[in-house]
């Protein structure tokens, strides 16, 4: 699986940003599909989750209300909506993608995407 993330840029705290994440795989609506984020000098962080089927997904505490993960099977690419923005969200987020459970730990990912920056500035 291939996966392509776009959308990351530099905007003012409390603003907004939409993240996509396009993939190769065919049987992308097989996929548990998530949002990990880096900032320099720390570890890649849980962002949001999204089962296949979209009956589920889980956030990150510290995004619980400010982010929404959605998923267009039908152009196998799922979203990152980013609200009230702080300088705190600035990092590289990555999307990444799973065949089975959707987890919350990096290593319960097997697919990664190049990553795309988001720079918050206060």
């Amino acid at each position: 699986v291939q996966l392509q993330a776009s959308g990351g840029g530099l905007v003012q705290a409390g603003g907004s940003l939409r993240l996509s994440c396009a993939a190769s795989e065919r049987a992308f609506n097989r996929y548990a599909m998530a949002w990990f984020r880096q900032a320099p000098g720390k570890e890649r962080e849980f962002v949001a989750g999204i089962t296949s089927s979209s009956t589920t997904t889980r956030y990150a505490d510290a995004m619980k209300g400010r982010a929404t993960i959605s998923r267009d099977n039908a152009k196998n690419t799922v979203y990152l909506q980013l609200n009230s923005l702080k300088s705190d969200d600035s990092a590289v987020y990555y999307c990444a993608a799973e065949l089975t459970r959707l987890g919350t730990h990096p290593l319960d990912y097997t697919y990664w995407g190049q990553g795309t920056q988001v720079t918050v500035s206060s």
